[in-house]
């Protein structure tokens, strides 16, 4: 099953591509509120704070169990070898996830302070270990691993610990924290507003240093990451809407438009992430030292026929996933307030 003679392979790929771009917008700002969570002073503004995010964090996961569920089925091989290579690491971020789920759920079950103290550490904690495990993985599959010719992940856990990979953490927590704080400000009032209002750009700057420091070790040590764009000028294109995008950024935020903030901020990610794809096609694991031993979309994929069945169960499932968000959203527009249901 082929619909319209479609290169499924590629198709697969931007769709999940897709499916990981939304996590990263979507969970980037409640990972982001959670690593700025032991900012705050008082109680109420630590609850407020859970309940900018309360309505949507565990919805916002769903894009991730989506994205891991369609490399499961569209790209197999690939997801063995990335799932087994770097099986500790994504234990230690379920455990992250995990645990910052808990921390909400369970800090206001009692009163006790040193109770509510516990599972404040523990969200901010899961948090930034989170973000920063992302971010280190996005920076193994740009640098590539060592895979033999059987296509097995040759390497161990302190192989991905890479310096290049870590930097791209520490950068993907920056990223969050600012896109975290950005939204903080539009869900919140007060005097928590203006405390949210002075982390900002704080966080900008954190961001675009790490940023600058990633993009010149990029083009340095990674020089196959802008081989696509050298190739293509037109592509530059998408950089410079990156580059714009974040540049609004701070112009929005003097103006007190936070909504278009956050939306500049959504718009640098996901050029990031389409600049990430671009550079990365077909790879899906790229082999380093060995590039013949990559895993592409096409040497890891299902049969055509599987991979035409999903489309066709994509194309009925992805608008269902788009209309519970942007409900969701909806029905919880405007600013965080404490009530009898709140955290």
């Amino acid at each position: 099953m082929n619909p319209a003679g479609l290169d499924l392979n590629a198709t697969w790929f931007v769709l999940i591509s897709v499916l990981f771009a939304g996590y990263a917008m979507l969970d980037g700002f409640d990972l982001g509120v959670g690593a700025l969570h032991l900012l705050t002073d008082t109680d109420e503004e630590r609850r407020i704070m859970l309940n900018t995010i309360g309505p949507v964090w565990d919805g916002n996961e769903v894009w991730l169990v989506t994205g891991g569920g369609a490399l499961f089925a569209a790209f197999p091989v690939a997801y063995a070898t990335v799932f087994s290579g770097f099986y500790l690491a994504f234990v230690l971020l379920l455990v992250a996830l995990i645990f910052r789920a808990v921390a909400i759920e369970f800090r206001s079950k009692q009163p006790m302070r040193w109770w509510r103290r516990m599972w404040d550490v523990g969200f901010c904690c899961g948090s930034l270990l989170a973000s920063f495990l992302i971010g280190v993985a996005i920076g193994n599959i740009a640098w590539g691993v060592p895979l033999d010719d059987s296509h097995e992940f040759a390497g161990s856990f302190f192989t991905l610990l890479n310096p290049y990979a870590l930097l791209l953490g520490v950068t993907t927590v920056a990223l969050f924290m600012m896109h975290g704080a950005i939204y903080a400000v539009m869900k919140t009032e007060g005097a928590l507003h203006q405390r949210v209002r002075g982390w900002i750009n704080n966080c900008i700057v954190f961001f675009i240093v790490t940023y600058a420091i990633t993009t010149m070790a990029t083009l340095l040590y990674v020089p196959h990451m802008a081989a696509r764009v050298r190739a293509h000028p037109g592509l530059f294109s998408v950089a410079l809407v990156n580059m714009l995008a974040i540049a609004n950024i701070p112009r929005e935020m003097h103006h007190g438009r936070a909504f278009r903030a956050f939306l500049s901020s959504c718009g640098a990610m996901i050029a990031l992430m389409t600049l990430f794809g671009l550079e990365m096609f077909p790879n899906l694991v790229r082999s380093n030292p060995d590039p013949a031993h990559s895993l592409t979309a096409y040497n890891a994929a299902s049969s055509p026929k599987t991979l035409g069945i999903m489309l066709v169960v994509a194309a009925i499932g992805l608008p269902v996933v788009l209309a519970y968000t942007v409900s969701i959203y909806w029905v919880f527009r405007g600013k965080a307030r404490l009530d009898r249901m709140s955290y």
